[in-house]
């Protein structure tokens, strides 16, 4: 019988940090005890294009790309990137988009990444404490308590809903 592997694509514009919440949903999973692969789609990041990254985890997992329309979760970090990204969710997928955020919520609207990350976490069985650690170690001292305030909005929001 094979494991269940759980596929999340993360999307957005180059610089809205799309690249660090999926290191983080990587290194999260890893430290939960899964096998985990990751890939990415620069595309014209680096001028505000379109950026996708692959996470997928789970007992054990062989390739690294998400096939389209097989996601478990779509995190969008981009209204406009919504639709160029939702062929890659399957039917019963859930979208995690940046409207689930309450516009003034955010301390720093550069945590929106972070807070995405918290909405998903309460999709997920791993332990919230792993998710905060890995925050803190993959950001500096200076940003932990705007990013822990963002992720504990974004996982509450999502338990709301």
């Amino acid at each position: 019988m094979a494991s269940k592997v759980t596929n999340v694509v993360f999307a957005g514009l180059g610089g809205q940090g799309v690249l660090k919440a999926s290191d983080i949903m990587s290194e999260t999973a890893f430290k939960a005890g899964l096998d985990v692969k990751k890939s990415e789609v620069h595309g014209m990041s680096q001028r505000g294009g379109s950026v996708t990254s692959d996470v997928r985890f789970g007992q054990e997992v062989l390739s690294p790309m998400v096939p389209a329309g097989e996601a478990d979760y779509l995190v969008v970090l981009e209204a406009v990137e919504v639709d160029h990204n939702r062929g890659l969710l399957r039917e019963g997928g859930v979208l995690i988009e940046p409207s689930l955020i309450g516009e003034g919520v955010l301390r720093n609207p550069k945590s929106l990444n972070v807070a995405l990350l918290g909405a998903l976490s309460a999709h997920l069985d791993i332990d919230e404490e792993v998710w905060l650690s890995t925050v803190r170690d993959n950001l500096p001292v200076k940003l932990h308590d705007v990013n822990v305030q963002a992720f504990a909005a974004g996982r509450a929001a999502a338990k709301a809903v």
